[in-house]
């Protein structure tokens, strides 16, 4: 089960003025559960996006990366059960379909539709049916819906994740809302699987992109399920300029700074979600690296500490097998780590020192740390000033078990 998410109500998740989202069950992989989502926007609102960097990116990805920078996107569509990744060109044709057929529904031009695929990778994407369902979600439309928009871009997923908070900017009442997918096949580099973030805030569309790279940097970009970056990462954030505030056009106001900091928060939260729900995960584990010399030495430290199967499968055991860390640390790629001056905390106990075992070390003290359900792993490089986190979970006999029967 998911390690400490909070049980999610629909009343939990805020609407936001100025969009509509509609579902449908359209039979993509399966039948009878919510696989198609529609989000619908007002007339004036921004969008921008980060996506993946895997090469081998899938064809709405291309497509939504192209209508990005040509239109003011208007919709979005979005199907589960399959990735339309692999697909070559036949994949763009069926995915610019289900944009002409969105746009022909809502009267919108196909540029103005972004679209967005999950699921299974190399398989043909069934098109006829999200073209069958399409007029069912553009029907269900509605303010209300991010509940079952949530859960109806689930994969892997035990559990819909979605957040919502309100700030004050200009004396307006700000709502911003997120919903995300992502279970498994998560190292993303550069967002999640699937995230979208609104807001009815006002703000231009080169402030907006700072702020999603922003965000995404500080949440997506830092989490680790099993070191596999996706085909088909998106992480979208809507603005529709609702709220009724100036619109926000600097970046060093302190109206972007509330906007931005609340946005980072909830992606923060989502993608914390997406690792308290890891394939067969139990242990939340946040890999925190302090005092090296620059923020990509403490992030590839703490990626290797994150990615090493061994060292998650001793946290899965609750086994302060505590050197697996040490071994990680050591062939992160640091050439000059002095390893003399390192240390090593599980929580607050003090595990490594020195370049070996801290002389008041106990194994029942590690031991107390790793049964517990969220762990902190803390190393202090002591080169410099710079630090980061990145947030992982263990791997168990159910994430074997789920992806060897994925196609299933």
């Amino acid at each position: 089960m998911p390690v400490n998410i909070p049980t999610l109500l629909p009343e939990h998740v805020l609407p936001v003025d100025g969009m509509t989202l509609g579902i449908a069950e359209a039979g993509i992989k399966k039948p009878n559960r919510k696989d198609l989502l529609v989000m619908l926007l007002d007339e004036g609102s921004q969008v921008a996006g980060v996506f993946t960097q895997n090469r081998f990116c899938a064809a709405p990805v291309v497509v939504a990366k192209q209508h990005l920078t040509r239109s003011h996107i208007r919709g979005l569509v979005v199907n589960t059960g399959n990735a339309n990744a692999g697909t070559g060109e036949t994949g763009i044709r069926d995915a610019l379909v289900a944009c002409n057929e969105l746009a022909r529904l809502t009267g919108l031009a196909p540029q103005q539709i972004l679209p967005f695929s999950t699921g299974v990778i190399m398989e043909p994407l069934p098109v006829d049916r999200i073209v069958a369902g399409l007029p069912v979600a553009v029907a269900n439309c509605k303010k209300d819906n991010w509940f079952s928009a949530a859960q109806a871009i689930m994969t892997t997923d035990i559990v819909p994740k979605a957040a919502s908070r309100q700030v004050q900017i200009d004396g307006r009442t700000v709502t911003i809302t997120g919903i995300a997918k992502g279970s498994g096949m998560i190292r993303p580099n550069m967002a999640t699987m699937l995230g979208y973030v609104a807001t009815d805030a006002a703000i231009d569309h080169s402030a907006l992109q700072f702020l999603t790279r922003h965000a995404a940097d500080r949440s997506f970009n830092r989490i680790t399920v099993d070191g596999d970056t996706s085909t088909n990462d998106a992480f979208i954030v809507i603005a529709t300029g609702k709220a009724g505030h100036r619109e926000i056009t600097r970046q060093d106001s302190a109206e972007f700074a509330v906007l931005q900091d609340a946005i980072t928060a909830i992606a923060a939260d989502l993608a914390k979600m997406i690792v308290r729900d890891g394939e067969g995960a139990t242990k939340f584990i946040t890999v925190q690296v302090d005092a090296g010399k620059d923020a990509d030495e403490c992030a590839r430290v703490a990626y290797a500490i994150a990615h090493s199967p061994l060292v998650k499968t001793a946290f899965f055991a609750s086994d302060p097998n505590l050197g697996r860390i040490l071994a990680a640390i050591g062939y992160a790629g640091i050439g000059d780590l002095d390893v003399s001056k390192l240390q090593l905390f599980l929580d607050e106990v003090l595990v490594a020192d020195r370049g070996g075992r801290a002389l008041d070390y106990h194994e029942e003290d590690g031991q107390r740390v790793m049964n517990q359900p969220e762990i902190t792993v803390r190393v202090v490089l002591n080169r410099g000033e710079a630090s980061t986190t990145v947030w992982t979970c263990d791997f168990s006999y159910d994430y074997v078990k789920i992806n060897a029967s994925y196609r299933s």
